[in-house]
This record gives structure tokens, C-alpha cells and sequence, in this order.
């Protein structure tokens, strides 16, 4: 009932009550936002790893930290998950959360920022100091309906931020450089020129090096898209006069974030990896990731879905990037929501046309897709489960049902190795 009441309003007509529950929850906990100093994180992919690079190198630097994240929130040494499926809350719970930081001591909250929050107003109150994008690319566009106006929305973030940290490897970064802005500072690992760069960069399945200026850094995570989180985490301790030799001793400690790029052990010697990408780029930097890494031979088995009730248009590109790149397809559901489970695989096989019978699978049980998946690996071979991650429940309607990709496919190798 809720979900059909809320599809009889305009979502421009939503936004003033989403402003008023906004300016309300400011002024209830006292603009709170006031007394801290505020990181805000956008961008279409790797904000939730930024986020998570930012707070541990604050953390190294003697900061006490707040940290509010699609996959879990912190405030200093008290940590917990988020279960909402929100990447950002509420006005009301934001500014609750940010009073709270206050009230323990933080000198800094690091808060992943949606296009979403910013289009509603939720974050009304907030002066950012820094604002970081990761990029733009092709998502959200049933919400936001243009990738002219999604962009717009994420803009808005660095309008009410002093400093701007952007990605210059992204397209169009100079629209979010403003003349007011205080200082800006771009990161790459493609331009040179740029003020953060990455040169002498070596990649593997269990790591990362390159080195920026003369530092030489190592984080236990793979991919390039990883280097470029890391960046801007850099971009941050420069901004905050921060060495980059605490920075370093930061990221080196880092030995995975929850889904995203998360290796799960097994005694198979397969590579099994969980993330979150759920857009056509997030699969183009997982595969430019994971193909140099493909030993001959062997092959990759992809296990996704896609999101019900969004974007609809990026389904069939993911289906095409997942049937060029791996050996063996599999779809399967992946938060339906209120639409027909059948409709949304259909709509991905649009660009599984490449596959053979024998290398495309439909099986609307997840746990039956990721059984199939591991059945069929061999040693040597990768497995990819995307688009679930860290979290920890499938929506059905406004059902939601306990889900942890992670503990799942533990399970299901115990069942095979019996």
C-alpha cells in the first residue's frame, strides 16, 4: 500500500516533504554538522571503499573518527552494520547520527553522500568541508531520468563544499570545479599532470603497489578501480596536511572491505569473488581487473542479477559485458522488489546473446545459482558473485529476507566438499 500510494506523487512534490522532515531534524538536534568537520563521498561506484580508505587513514593521523556508509557506520571505536539499504539515511536519523558524533568527541564524520540524499534535501544542514567524486557513470536513471540531471544532483555536493577532491579520469570532471571552491585537487592513474597520480603500478588477486610523489604503496586488495579509491584517500590527507608516509601504513593495513572485492577463502584453490558492481562500469573495471589475472586454461563463471524497480536500460549492457568477458553466465535474482523476478532476468538475456547453451544458466534461486557456480569451477577457474555484496537481506515486495552472499556460498562449499 505504501509503495502504490507513494507511485501517485510526483517524486518533485515528495522533495518539499523531504525538505520540511530535513530543516525539522536540523533544528531538533541542534545543526550538529556546526561542530564537526564533514567529508562528504559521492559518485555512481567505489564511494562506499572510499569512504572506508578516508576513515582509516584519519584514524592513522590521530583523528577520532565518524563514518556513515552504505555498509556500516561508525563513531570512534563503536562500530555496527547498516541494514537499511540506504547509502544514506534519512534527515532525521542523519542528524541524529551526526549529534551523536558530536557528542562522543569526533573531529571528523566521513559521510557517503547519495545523489539520492541530495536530490531530497536529506542533507540540509550539513557544511561540507571536503567533498570527494569518485565518477559518474550510467545508474539511477529511473529516479533521476537523465544522466544530465543525475550528474546535476551529485553537483550539488560541491556546491556547499569548500574543497573539491575529483577523479580526473572521470568524464567531464571540470563540472564539478566551482570559482569558490577553496582548493581543488585532482587524482588519476592515467594523467600525469594530475595533483594525486599513480605511476609504477603492479597488480595481482591478492594486492596492489604503485607509487605516488616517492612514496611506495601496498594495499591487500585488487583492482586499478582500487588505486583510484585509494587516491582520493590521498587527496584527503593532502588536503588535511597529513604525510603520505601515515597514509601509507593506513592503506597497508587495510586486508578487505565487506563485498566489495572480497576474496573468499576455500581449500578448491578457486577464486571466489563477492562485490557489489551493479552498473555496466562497475563490470567493465571489475573485468579490466580480473581478466589480466585469468590464468589460460581456466574459466570465469559470473553469478548476477539485477536490481528490481531501477534503471532498466543498464540490464541489457550488463548482460552484454558478462556474456564478452566470462566463460559462463548464470542469472538469478537480486532484490526484485514489487517487479516480476522473470521480467528482470529477461531483460538481461537481451545481452547474453553470445553464449552458447551449454555456458548460460537461468536460476532464479540465488543459493541454487551459486551452488551451480561452484559445482561447475575447477581449480584455477575465478567465480564472480556481484551485486549483493555486504548486504545483509533480499528485498521480495516489501519483504525482506536474511541474506549474506558471504556466509552462502561457505555453506554451499561445505555441501560440495561432503
Amino acid at each position: 500500500m505504501k509503495h502504490f500510494l507513494s507511485s501517485l506523487f510526483p517524486q518533485s512534490f515528495k522533495n518539499y516533504y523531504h525538505l520540511i522532515c530535513a530543516v525539522f531534524a536540523a533544528l531538533f538536534f541542534g545543526f550538529p554538522a556546526k561542530n564537526i568537520r564533514v567529508i562528504g563521498v559521492t559518485g555512481t561506484n567505489g564511494k562506499t571503499t572510499t569512504s572506508q580508505f578516508i576513515a582509516k587513514v584519519l584514524e592513522e593521523a590521530g583523528y577520532v573518527v565518524a563514518l556513515a556508509s552504505t555498509i556500516n557506520f561508525q563513531i570512534g571505536s563503536k562500530h555496527w552494520v547498516n541494514e537499511s539499504k540506504f547509502t544514506t539515511s534519512s534527515a532525521w536519523k542523519l542528524q541524529k547520527f551526526l549529534r551523536e558524533a558530536v557528542q562522543a568527541g569526533c573531529d571528523v564524520v566521513v559521510l557517503e553522500t547519495s545523489s539520492h540524499a541530495l536530490d531530497q534535501h536529506r542533507t540540509f544542514g550539513i557544511p561540507y568541508e571536503i567533498a570527494v567524486i569518485t565518477n559518474v557513470t550510467r545508474e539511477h536513471l529511473d529516479y533521476h531520468k537523465t544522466m544530465e540531471a543525475y550528474r546535476a544532483a551529485k553537483q550539488k555536493l560541491f556546491k556547499k563544499a569548500k574543497v573539491a577532491i575529483i577523479n580526473a579520469d572521470m568524464q567531464k570532471p571540470e563540472e564539478f570545479v566551482f570559482p569558490f571552491h577553496e582548493a581543488v585537487v585532482q587524482y588519476s592513474t592515467k594523467n600525469k599532470e594530475a595533483d594525486i597520480y599513480a605511476r609504477g603500478v603492479s597488480l595481482d588477486f591478492k594486492k596492489v603497489e604503485w607509487f605516488t610523489a616517492e612514496t611506495h604503496f601496498v594495499l591487500h586488495l585488487p583492482g586499478i578501480f582500487n588505486i583510484e579509491n585509494a587516491l582520493a584517500a590521498l587527496a584527503v590527507a593532502q588536503v588535511l596536511h597529513i604525510d603520505f608516509s601515515v597514509a601509507r601504513k593506513a592503506l597497508e593495513k587495510i586486508t578487505g572491505i565487506p563485498g566489495r572485492m572480497e576474496l573468499v577463502e576455500n581449500a578448491s584453490g578457486i577464486d571466489i569473488v563477492i562485490d557489489y558492481a551493479v552498473t555496466p562500469d562497475a563490470f567493465e573495471k571489475l573485468y579490466a581487473s580480473v581478466l589480466p589475472l585469468k590464468i589460460p586454461g581456466t574459466q570465469i563463471i559470473h553469478v548476477f542479477g539485477a536490481c528490481g524497480e531501477r534503471d532498466r536500460g543498464k540490464r541489457e549492457e550488463m548482460g552484454e559485458i558478462a556474456s564478452r568477458s566470462s566463460d559462463i553466465v548464470i542469472l538469478t535474482n537480486e532484490d526484485p522488489y514489487h517487479e516480476d523476478p522473470e521480467q528482470i532476468i529477461d531483460e538481461i538475456e537481451k545481452g547474453v546473446s553470445k553464449k552458447k547453451e551449454k555456458d548460460y544458466f537461468r536460476i532464479f534461486d540465488r543459493r541454487q545459482a551459486i551452488h551451480k557456480a561452484l559445482e561447475m569451477a575447477e581449480q584455477g577457474d575465478i567465480v564472480l558473485v556481484t551485486g549483493k555484496g555486504a548486504e545483509t537481506s533480499m528485498a521480495f515486495g516489501d519483504k525482506r529476507v536474511p541474506w549474506n552472499e558471504r556466509a552462502v556460498i561457505q555453506e554451499e562449499l561445505a555441501t560440495l566438499n561432503k
